[in-house]
Formats: structure tokens, sequence, C-alpha cells
């Protein structure tokens, strides 16, 4: 089977020799979608695991998946219902409560869109639409890019794990601030994602 993301690793071990000593040391770029994930639940999902390590993130998702055994995830409807100590029971802070009840009232009202609706929409076009939502910012915007919709091209360039992973790549003194890295990142276009992927698993 070929490795779809194998145009990218050339492209960026191409780069200098920092990149090609630190992909030849990963290997083949893993990354793994969650294609045609509805936009709704990706938002959630991403709330979830807002500031945590990723095993909180899977322990709160696992607890709210299971007050709805008779759906893969629940609808917004769902979460509307929803008491505020049954979601806290999840682990959800009140703010996340309260985001994750904007998100489903605006996937209702149509402001979050289906996948059809956002696969056809520009990565901007879809960032500044969602970014009107409380407790959403442009990072949660971007792992629903790279994740549901599979965007090759997207730098989270306030991403802790980006930056710091740039950092130790360049073996610098301090993280690029947001403005540096997306102006370095313009050199990795168009296999922002992949470059991501490769900068994340410097931290792991």
């Amino acid at each position: 089977m070929t490795d779809p993301y194998l145009p990218a690793t050339a492209f960026l071990a191409a780069m200098d020799d920092d990149w090609a000593r630190h992909i030849a040391a990963i290997g083949p770029c893993l990354h793994q979608p969650h294609a045609a994930r509805d936009p709704y639940e990706s938002l959630v999902r991403a709330i979830a695991y807002q500031q945590l390590h990723a095993k909180a993130g899977d322990a709160i998702v696992g607890r709210l998946l299971a007050l709805f055994p008779s759906t893969a995830f629940p609808r917004p409807e769902q979460i509307l219902a929803s008491g505020f100590d049954q979601l806290r029971g999840c682990g959800f802070s009140a703010s996340k409560i309260a985001t994750i009840q904007g998100i489903a009232q605006a996937a209702l009202d149509g402001v979050v869109p289906d996948y059809a609706t956002a696969l056809a929409m520009d990565d901007e076009a879809l960032i500044e639409r969602l970014i009107t939502l409380r407790g959403v910012g442009r990072w949660t915007v971007e792992m629903l890019l790279i994740y549901s919709l599979e965007r090759p091209d997207i730098l989270p360039a306030d991403d802790f794990g980006v930056r710091e992973g740039y950092r130790r790549l360049k073996g610098l003194e301090v993280q690029p601030t947001r403005k540096q890295m997306v102006e370095i990142g313009l050199g990795w276009s168009p296999y922002r994602t992949v470059a991501s992927w490769y900068l994340w698993r410097m931290t792991k």
C-alpha cells in the first residue's frame, strides 16, 4: 500500500539536516484523521481535550458517551437536555459545559455546518465562522480541519506541542511566538499538517 504522506515527508526531509534527521528517526507519518466526523461532534470532542492531557480527555469523552449508550455520539438535543451536574460528572468544567451547550445550540441553529457544508468551505472561512462561538478558538477549529476534514496544509501556530517541537528541533533557547511560527511555517506549505504531526512527535 502506498504511503499517502510520502510526498509531504520527502518535501520536509529535504528542508534541512534537522528535518532530515528527525524524520529518519521517527519514520513514516502515521497521522490518523477521523474522516467524515461531523463538525459538531469534532468541536465537542476538541473542547473535552482543551488544555488537558490526552488521557484525561479520553476519560471525559468516555463518560459522556456512557451517558447516551443508545447513540454513537450524543446529539445536540441530548447535550442541551442534560443537567449541569450530569455533564459536570463527566469531568467538564463549568465553562466547558457552557461551551459545549453553546456548540449544540449553534449546530441546531445551523451556525455549526454539517459535514458536507464544512467540506466545501475554505479553511479561513470556517475558522472565522466558528470562532464566534463562546469558548471556541482558532486551535479548536484547526483540530477539526486537521482531523475531520483532512486538510493537508494546517499549522496550529498557537499549539504548545508545535512550538515546543520546533524549539527542540532547532535547539532554540525559547519557543517561537505565534507570529514567528506562522512565518516559519510558510516554508512548509502545502504540507503544514504533516509538519505539525512531526513536530508533535518531538514532545512525545
